[in-house]
């Protein structure tokens, strides 16, 4: 029997790598794949390897948009509870085993920049799989290439660039902070999702933010998702299953225990169901044996699913802090918005200046429009002017700031404009007047704006938004060579502060004092002019208050055009005129113990140093007339 030895077959190392990579291996979860590649570097809360047992919470969410149903996932969150680093996973778990073309939008480039430097180059060099699929020569700052995929960074301050990429996995982070619609383009998030069309059956969408107002984006996206679902845990006394509420945190009262940080250090969680006391110390045990459950939809064909979640199931923030935190920021507005978000990842609503169309309406008088008050002494317009269209409104105005819509509506042309704002305006006993002032907004169609306020100086003004400015309005001077506008006044207007003054008087009854609207005013002006509320954002330790829309698809032409007329108002010295007499209208009934409006408490009501009817303009070399 002969012997035969075979001699080892050489294979070149290029083709054991092609064959190993059309090996089959099993998809991982995502959240199983974190634990098996994801280092987190140092400065993260727990640096090291990732374990899904120190977040469970964050499992079925990082799984549901890898390996779910739902094409939309929206997770609602506070800070400090792993929701970027759960992001970060999911883009990983999708690099190394489902590539696909990728974008995420930040609430601004500059942040996106960033988030590149800080996190994501540091997660990709300390991550093997991640580290050989990157192609770093290829990339570039906003635009990550791998081996099969590319991952787009945008912000959503940009949106050119939105719409730019066809993409299958969309991740939206902090939405809430994105910038609304503009006049010409869709909101951030449509225009984004509109790149991930050419998917139809197994797009991904992931949706995050900490929440701001309920007519914010994640609000609302989790108000109208298919199914929506909270964390439940065990209590360790009872075992039955409950949620993490914060009005379930309880510590001793001032009385009893003076030292604030002594009372947070006694804050316990009383559980709803048996009334025993829940510690940190519980937390973790309670945190692993928690599950998700549906608190309202259904999980049947769902397209979105909302997971919500506060701090209170933090792992890295104890019920003392919380308590603590919530101690310091009750008597202050901002600082109690700021925990409402932030720590109890719920929306905010500012009571002091809220408004809505139930309450424009409840300002009706019995004046029907086109009709002017007997107690009219000023009539001003302001006009929106929008690509196709121009928003207007006229209204009267008397002393102490009373005020009250005559008449609005929308113009297709200037000289419809010009009809409006050239019309005799009458009272009841016959008396007549003309507009006195009106505001044009030269924001878009710069141009025949100033043009148009140019051939009708006699009573139009363009005037430009200036955000805080210390007064109302001012007073500019257009400087444009070559046209014919050049030299021309300008008013600058500080929106907010005439939003803030709306507001406030649209909630004061009827009467001295009060913004009013005729009997004929209609839902569409009403939830126009209530269509933003105020809000405060922080950005780091300097707090924000602006007006922001309710809604991003929302109309506010016609509260636009009424910041116009008051601006208009005060450029005629609205604050000036002479008080009403002793016995008012009968529409119009004095607001019970009302103040006078400041400013004008000096004024006797039995001084006639006003003539009746006319509006004096001296030192306003724009105007040298008076307009009856």
């Amino acid at each position: 029997m002969t012997n035969y030895s075979i001699a080892p077959i050489y294979v070149p190392a290029w083709i054991k790598q092609a064959v190993e990579s059309l090996r089959l291996r099993p998809r991982l979860p995502a959240s199983q794949w974190a634990e098996e590649n994801r280092v987190l570097p140092p400065g993260n809360a727990i640096p090291g390897p990732w374990r899904n047992r120190v977040t469970p919470y964050l499992v079925e969410i990082m799984d549901a948009v890898t390996g779910g149903d739902a094409e939309k996932i929206i997770f609602v969150k506070p800070t400090q509870v792993g929701g970027t680093s759960a992001m970060e996973n999911i883009l990983g778990a999708v690099i190394c085993q489902d590539p696909a073309p990728a974008m995420i939008v930040y609430p601004s480039d500059d942040l996106a920049e960033r988030t590149v430097e800080a996190k994501l180059e540091p997660m990709i060099r300390s991550c093997k799989p991640l580290a050989e699929n990157y192609l770093e020569k290829d990339s570039k700052k906003l635009r990550l290439k791998f081996r099969d995929m590319t991952v787009y960074l945008n912000g959503a301050n940009s949106p050119a660039d939105l719409a730019s990429t066809n993409i299958r996995y969309l991740f939206l982070d902090e939405v809430d902070k994105y910038p609304g619609a503009s006049k010409k383009e869709a909101d951030p998030v449509s225009l984004a999702i509109e790149r991930t069309k050419t998917y139809t059956t197994n797009r991904r969408i992931f949706m995050t933010s900490t929440p701001t107002v309920k007519s914010g984006v994640i609000w609302r996206a989790k108000e109208t998702a298919d199914e929506e679902l909270h964390y439940f845990v065990p209590c360790p006394h009872c075992g039955k299953y409950i949620e993490l509420k914060f009005a379930q945190l309880k510590w001793p009262d001032k009385e009893t225990v003076p030292d604030r940080k002594k009372r947070a250090a006694q804050a316990v969680y009383r559980c709803q169901a048996c009334e025993g006391m829940i510690t940190d110390r519980d937390k973790g045990p309670m945190l692993q044996a928690g599950r998700w459950e549906t608190v309202r939809g259904s999980s049947q064909n769902a397209k979105s699913a909302a997971y919500w979640i506060s701090t209170l199931y933090s792992p890295f923030t104890s019920f003392a802090e919380i308590a603590e935190a919530f101690m310091k920021a009750k008597d202050d507005p901002e600082l109690l918005q700021n925990f409402v978000n932030s720590w109890l990842a719920e929306p905010w609503e500012d009571t002091k200046l809220k408004t809505n169309a139930d309450l424009v309406l409840e300002r009706r008088t019995e004046f029907p429009a086109w009709v002017l008050p007997e107690w009219t002494q000023l009539l001003t317009g302001g006009v929106d002017v929008q690509e196709g269209s121009f928003y207007w409104t006229v209204r009267a105005w008397g002393a102490g700031m009373t005020s009250q819509k005559v008449a609005c509506g929308q113009a297709l042309s200037f000289q419809q404009v010009s009809q409006v704002m050239n019309m005799e305006y009458a009272k009841e006993n016959g008396e007549k007047m003309l507009v006195n002032l009106a505001l044009i907004d030269s924001g878009d169609q710069t141009d025949f704006v100033y043009e148009f306020c140019l051939a009708n100086s006699d009573w139009a003004l363009p005037c430009k938004g200036m955000p805080t400015m210390q007064a109302h309005y001012r007073i500019s001077t257009i400087n444009k060579a070559g046209s014919k506008a050049n030299g021309m006044q300008l008013v600058l207007v500080d929106g907010g502060k005439y939003k803030d003054m709306i507001a406030a008087r649209m909630r004061r009854p009827n009467g001295t004092g009060s913004w009013m609207v005729d009997r004929d005013c209609d839902l569409d002006y009403a939830e126009q002019v209530t269509a933003e509320q105020k809000i405060t954002e922080r950005s780091g330790s300097r707090a924000v208050q602006k007006w922001v829309l309710k809604s991003s698809h929302a109309n506010n032409h016609y509260l636009d055009a009424e910041v116009y007329a008051a601006a208009a108002a005060d450029v005629m010295g609205v604050r000036s005129l002479n008080l009403l007499p002793a016995e008012s209208p009968a529409s119009v009934s004095p607001a019970p113990a009302s103040e006078p409006e400041r400013g004008t408490e000096w004024i006797r009501k039995d001084e006639n140093w006003m003539k009746e009817g006319a509006i004096w303009t001296e030192g306003q070399p724009w105007r040298n007339s008076w307009r009856r």
